[in-house]
């Protein structure tokens, strides 16, 4: 699993964690912005007209109102994202992090508008009736070659194909393995309750929802995201106004250190500028997926004799997905003062790193030393990395001249533990990780019995003080409120809705990517493997999940991004038809252009 982890890793450095990926996604935002003259601002209220279905019209082709369309694709993007990706962000870029998710969300508005637009206008209606749309239809329809003896070259439909199966791959590192591994985390934390035991629950009612299709998933999800939202909305606000002191120290971090490195402060060992852009860029798409091509297969389903105006609608999803949701979670975490503090806590087993010598982050020149090591700085030497055996007695490691890191700062206080008890005996360390080779597992029948328990009795963990990120990080600072441990349920149950909305309007992504590229009788196979991925990943390491959902969110957007650059004078032209329709049918109403 660390060989697996490192190369994902190694990867996501290449692709979505590059400067070139950065550059595309912000650059073609901000184009659209600009060749388009601000559409975010200057349609925003056409588009809650649009969305509240004023000017539906009976007979529009498509299987679900406007309003639905719009919940499903922010079922779609409003989930992890919002809780343990924010966390995530700030936990390795600092607070400066979130000004760059807002940056990308406010140019991710128009970048939706305009790849929403694009793909509702070449969407397919299906022999069974229904529609199938997004990039894979308009790369297919729109960007093969024409060569002037009459050949074509295949290149649009090469990009679709490349575009569905990254859909695919996408519905699973997006959709279905982080939402199921951050809700089992979540509901361990505050219940207590085996990540085996909640992956078997979700993924059966996940099954009997998804069997239903788009109508099934649109009819929940419309009434999953409101309900949801009010939740973490109320939670956030007790947080925040509970720290008052805080709210405005909190706000100004978020802009004093955008072009600057972030100091380090309590257990935070500090972020550069580079590292907050990246990060929080990469989180941002994460949370709204403006550019990803997502969106557009739920947004095709929509009603509408055009398509234009379901762009529009789509312009609403970043403004609520990342410009409030996610800015009220970075507040939370900010004013809280989690973000930075060493919380007791279960390692997990990829966080953790034993390094030679022993290292205080009190002290500049080891904080220095640390702080390039966390961040893989290439030009900077990396610490060296123990390999031999650990001696453990009564759950203390008795080895000196050894350094325990775990989530990008130093543990204190730690301890080992087996089952109940504290563990005596040797474990042994490669390369900074630990391996359990030599631990027997335990008869299947006990291994049942310990689905019901905290910790299965036969595993070796280590708990202790150390910096938290993702749900867990999120949880502890929806606490430091004066609901005190009840604000934990509020994480759980809103990352709940939220992270199960999600990997419902995933599997519609995904079933819709299968049919562009196999067919509508494949589909079923698909959504057992998706059902049984989910359940894997219940127990499966966060930290291998999360750098799997890096590559697979990049390798839709390349090809996404650079179709609607292509397309651009398409675009315009098919929004400058809308207003001159929309001019004659409705003359009292005034235009933004």
């Amino acid at each position: 699993m660390h060989a697996v982890n490192d190369f994902l890793t190694n990867l996501h450095q290449y692709i979505g964690g590059s400067n070139w990926f950065v550059l595309l996604l912000i650059g073609t935002g901000l184009f659209f912005t600009l060749y388009l003259k601000f559409p975010q601002i200057r349609y925003f209220r056409h588009a809650i007209r649009i969305t509240r279905g004023k000017y539906d019209r009976e007979g529009d082709i498509g299987d679900a109102s406007h309003f639905q369309a719009l919940s499903t694709a922010l079922s779609g993007t409003v989930g992890t994202g919002n809780i343990a990706g924010v966390a995530l962000a700030i936990h390795i870029g600092g607070p400066a992090a979130l000004f760059w998710m807002l940056v990308t969300a406010m140019l991710g508005m128009t970048t939706k508008f305009v790849e929403v637009t694009i793909s509702h206008k070449y969407r397919d209606q299906l022999s069974d009736g229904s529609v199938s749309g997004g990039p894979m239809y308009y790369m297919k329809k729109r960007l093969n070659i024409n060569l002037k003896n009459g050949r074509i070259i295949q290149v649009g439909t090469i990009l679709g194909i490349f575009f569905a199966f990254a859909t695919i791959f996408s519905s699973f590192g997006t959709g279905s393995l982080p939402q199921i591994n951050s809700i089992s985390n979540s509901i361990f934390e505050t219940f207590g309750i085996n990540h085996i035991l909640t992956g078997i629950v979700l993924a059966i009612l996940l099954g009997l929802v998804i069997i239903g299709g788009i109508k099934r998933i649109a009819k929940v999800t419309s009434r999953l995201v409101p309900f949801m939202a009010i939740i973490y909305f109320l939670g956030a606000l007790f947080v925040i106004f509970t720290n008052y002191q805080n709210i405005i120290p909190s706000f100004l971090s978020i802009f004093t250190d955008i072009f600057t490195p972030t100091a380090a402060g309590g257990g935070f060992l500090g972020g550069s500028f580079a590292i907050a852009l990246s990060n929080g860029v990469n989180r941002g798409l994460f949370s709204n997926e403006a550019g990803q091509g997502s969106a557009p297969i739920a947004h095709s389903a929509a009603r509408a004799h055009e398509p234009v105006s379901e762009g529009m609608v789509a312009i609403l999803e970043p403004f609520i997905d990342t410009i409030c949701i996610c800015t009220l979670t970075g507040l939370v975490l900010l004013s809280s003062g989690v973000w930075k503090e060493k919380l007791v806590n279960q390692f997990q087993e990829t966080d953790m790193e034993f390094i030679v010598g022993e290292y205080d982050e009190t002290v500049k020149n080891d904080r220095i030393a640390l702080f390039h090591h966390v961040h893989n700085n290439k030009d900077m030497p990396r610490l060296e990395l123990y390999t031999g055996s650990l001696t453990i007695e009564d759950g203390v490691m008795t080895n000196d001249g050894i350094t325990l890191l775990n989530a990008e700062s130093v543990a204190e206080d730690y301890m080992f533990l087996q089952g109940n008890k504290y563990y005596t005996g040797i474990i042994r360390v490669v390369e900074g990780k630990m391996t359990f080779d030599e631990v027997e597992k335990p008869p299947f029948t006990k291994r049942v019995k310990n689905l019901f328990r905290k910790t299965a009795s036969d595993k070796i963990v280590v708990e202790g003080k150390s910096l938290m990120h993702s749900a867990p990080l999120t949880t502890k600072a929806y606490e430091k409120s004066f609901l005190g441990e009840w604000g934990k349920y509020i994480v759980s149950i809103g990352l709940l809705l939220f992270a199960f909305s999600t990997a419902i309007s995933w599997s519609y992504y995904g079933g819709r990517a299968v049919t562009f590229l196999f067919g509508t009788k494949y589909i079923i196979y698909y959504r057992l493997v998706y059902v049984v991925a989910f359940f894997f990943a219940s127990f499966t390491d966060t930290t291998i999940v999360w750098s799997l959902s890096y590559i697979t969110i990049a390798l839709m957007a390349i090809p996404n991004l650079i179709g609607i650059l292509i397309l651009h004078h398409d675009i315009k032209s098919t929004i400058k038809k809308y207003w001159v329709d929309f001019r004659r049918e409705h003359p009292e109403e005034k235009v933004p252009e």
